[in-house]
């Protein structure tokens, strides 16, 4: 038998500005669930969640929670107003109950301090504390939109990790597709106002999304076929039985009616790059070059060969020098040292991922046009600016819209639509995905694959390296960089590991706190447990007996003979869960024995004599 729900959203209804945004919407958690909330840029999927939240209330509909049960939100922009320090806003969102020793546990492994100001926070450093303060109070439901908006490599999948063995049930907003293939479970698909849900995770949803379409696309056929011979009857096939010809005449209305009202579905963004001459054969050739900032080294005696066609993709840590090294590399800052040499014939487009390039006063129209007319210059070819704005999916009533009330999706496309309007043969991506859609991901990934000129990109997104980087430049701290074949996927494998903790600080002035050591003999420096290992010494056996509580519960209900039987969807569901329970306990006794051996060698070194016992 199915667990009841502990948040149920049935029938919401919701309009803005006389548009519907969302009509018989539905959402259902129960305990444990992982469930990826998916739709389109403005489907209303973060309007769902806040109402879920009980942050917004809608013009309709029901919102239950079950008694007693918590849910924390973590929001898209969050608000420091009242708080100091990241600690202090972290501590606020716990209740009396809560234990304040997480909040300062998740703040260090988040990389921060807790001592930071929360007015001079970068978006990076905002995105943490928020997580932090959501995942403090280890609720029963984490209602997350974007979690890893402005994260890094590492964070990204530090967060992960740490989602993956919470036992709170996750509503989950994101576009990163590795991450939500990873953590869902279930998809809801918010489409047109309204969801529809899939019992399995978002890895299946694209296919059944596709499948969805091509029957809404053969029903639409089937009624306009109908319409038609409807209408031929009108013209050709009236008699003289009057109640009948009233009836097909109020179907054929109705039938028309259906069809108007009918909400298309949003189209794809139209993109091609309009490529430019051949370049050289050597685009960029780099020589020994060295760049530091403050002494610190941001790139260290780094040569490399980019040959035409090469697509390189570079990753790393928040402040490990990635723009920087873009920029030695295309010439736009002078090395301290070595030296840069750029291929004949370049026509560079650069895509940076702070939007700066886009003036908030211009119309879209002027970002589009240089403010020069109402044509656009695609390649060679001049196009009517709303001509050019349809094929990114913006509405000709925009075109005098300013940039500065543009939402992050639209500054997204508005920019990848300048810069596919110049010819190049060297494109160069600083965080391209940011804000995008994974529908309009999709064909950006396509459109680079297409592309003939060479490539380098700068990204968080794994998934997305994997599909359009044929090498991969990695920051290994103090100024280093490695190369990899091939993308993301193909360089962990060939390292063993991700791209590894945190091992630069985003704020490069803020000292980092050094690991409590104890003096041992002859001044050789021995190690304590930190403040994580001890937490986790003291909550892991809980954490633990809570598992076996859950496994022995499956096993029971496993254990009825006739279960497969008689409903074998649930067989598979219990089967899934005990499978995962089981793989999680045995990583957590693995993880605690560890450290309880790690805990005995310490105290056999602080106190030698017991060990001769």
């Amino acid at each position: 038998m199915a667990l009841p729900p502990l948040l149920h959203l049935q029938n919401v209804a919701l309009t803005f500005g006389g548009t519907p945004l969302l009509e018989r919407a539905e959402l259902a958690v129960a305990p444990g669930e992982r469930v990826a909330l998916v739709g389109r840029n403005g489907s209303g999927k973060s309007t769902l969640l806040k109402i879920a939240a009980g942050l917004v209330e809608p013009d309709a509909g029901v919102r239950f929670v079950q008694p007693g049960a918590t849910i924390r939100y973590l929001p898209q922009e969050p608000d420091f107003s009242g708080h100091d320090t990241v600690l202090s806003y972290v501590e606020a969102g716990l209740a009396p109950g809560d234990d304040p020793y997480r909040a300062r546990y998740l703040v260090e492994e988040l990389g921060l301090t807790g001592e930071e100001r929360t007015d001079r926070l970068s978006g990076g450093e905002s995105r943490r504390a928020a997580l932090a303060r959501t995942l403090a109070p280890s609720p029963d439901i984490l209602l997350l939109d974007e979690p890893t908006n402005h994260l890094d490599l590492p964070a990204i999948e530090w967060l992960e990790t740490e989602l993956k063995a919470a036992r709170a049930a996750i509503v989950l907003i994101s576009h990163d597709r590795r991450f939500l293939e990873a953590l869902s479970r279930a998809t809801v698909w918010l489409d047109r106002g309204q969801t529809r849900r899939l019992e399995e995770g978002f890895s299946a949803f694209e296919a059944w999304r596709d499948t969805v379409f091509e029957e809404e696309e053969r029903e639409r056929h089937k009624l306009q076929r109908k319409i038609a011979a409807e209408e031929d009857w009108l013209r050709y096939g009236v008699t003289a039985r009057r109640k009948r010809n009233v009836r097909r005449l109020g179907l054929l209305h109705d039938m028309r009616k259906e069809l108007k009202e009918e909400r298309k579905r949003v189209g794809d963004v139209r993109m091609a790059a309009a490529e430019g001459e051949t370049s050289g054969k050597v685009v960029i050739e780099a020589k020994g070059v060295s760049k530091s900032y403050d002494e610190r080294p941001i790139v260290k005696d780094f040569s490399m060969r980019v040959a035409r066609g090469d697509r390189i993709g570079i990753v790393g840590p928040n402040g490990a020098g990635k723009t920087t090294l873009i920029a030695l590399l295309t010439g736009q800052a002078a090395p301290d040292a070595g030296q840069v040499t750029l291929g004949a014939n370049l026509q560079m487009v650069t895509l940076d991922q702070r939007r700066e390039s886009l003036d908030p006063t211009w119309t879209l129209a002027e970002a589009l046009t240089g403010g020069r007319g109402d044509t656009v210059t695609v390649g060679t070819e001049k196009r009517h600016v709303v001509s050019y704005m349809k094929d990114f999916l913006f509405a000709p009533e925009q075109m005098r819209t300013p940039v500065s009330t543009l939402s992050g999706g639209e500054r997204g496309r508005l920019m990848l639509a300048r810069a596919l309007a110049k010819p190049s043969n060297l494109l160069v991506l600083d965080e391209p995905t940011n804000d995008l859609d994974l529908e309009t991901l999709d064909l950006l990934q396509e459109l680079l694959a297409d592309y003939d000129g060479t490539i380098l990109l700068i990204s968080h997104d794994r998934d997305f390296l994997d599909r359009t980087v044929t090498q991969t430049l990695v920051a290994e701290g103090e100024g280093r960089f490695v190369a990899y074949a091939g993308g993301y996927s193909d360089m962990v494998a060939q390292r063993g590991h991700g791209i590894g903790p945190r091992t630069v600080s985003p704020e490069p002035a803020r000292p980092a706190e050094k690991a409590p050591r104890v003096e041992g003999r002859g001044g050789e420096r021995k190690r304590r447990l930190s403040a994580s290992e001890k937490h986790a010494l003291e909550t892991l056996p809980g954490f633990i007996a809570a598992l076996e509580r859950d496994i022995a519960k499956i096993q029971a209900a496993l254990d009825d003979p006739d279960l497969y039987t008689r409903d074998p969807a649930r067989f598979e569901k219990l089967t899934n869960l005990m499978a995962n329970a089981q793989s999680k306990l045995a990583e957590s006794e693995e993880r605690w024995l560890a450290l309880e051996m790690l805990r005995e060698e310490i105290e056999g070194e602080k106190f030698p004599a017991l060990r001769l016992r």
